[in-house]
């Protein structure tokens, strides 16, 4: 899956661990991921969790994707940090999943708290 995730790749995301039902995945924030008021893009923070979480719930040959996701930010961060994103599995029931995801920054501050509800299709992966 990562491997054709250009939209991850673009933003300079590295996967530091794969397994099944974790993942962690880093990213370094640079000048263009700046809003408004020079912070760390929130859509860029949830892009990061959600990657984060679609490898950690991608466990086996069935294509499993969000549901639906939610996000607390916590803390702002800004260009030249880097935020790493690790997502857990709590539960498989079937074809659900629940996954927390915790976003830090290169001091283990944390910056946001997300949620991910993954569906597990009939879809075999590519």
């Amino acid at each position: 899956m990562m491997q054709r995730d250009a939209a991850s790749a673009s933003l300079g995301m590295v996967v530091d661990v794969d397994e099944p039902g974790r993942a962690v995945v880093s990213m370094p924030v640079r000048e263009d991921m700046l809003n408004g008021f020079a912070i760390t893009h929130g859509g860029l923070v949830f892009t990061l969790a959600d990657t984060a979480f679609a490898i950690a719930c991608n466990e086996d040959e069935r294509v499993t994707v969000a549901a639906g996701a939610d996000i607390t930010f916590l803390k702002s961060t800004g260009a030249g940090q880097t935020l790493t994103a690790t997502a857990e599995r709590r539960v498989v029931n079937g074809r659900t999943g629940l996954y927390d995801v915790t976003v830090t920054d290169e001091t283990g501050d944390v910056v946001a708290e997300f949620r991910g509800r993954s569906l597990t299709t009939n879809r075999a992966a590519e």
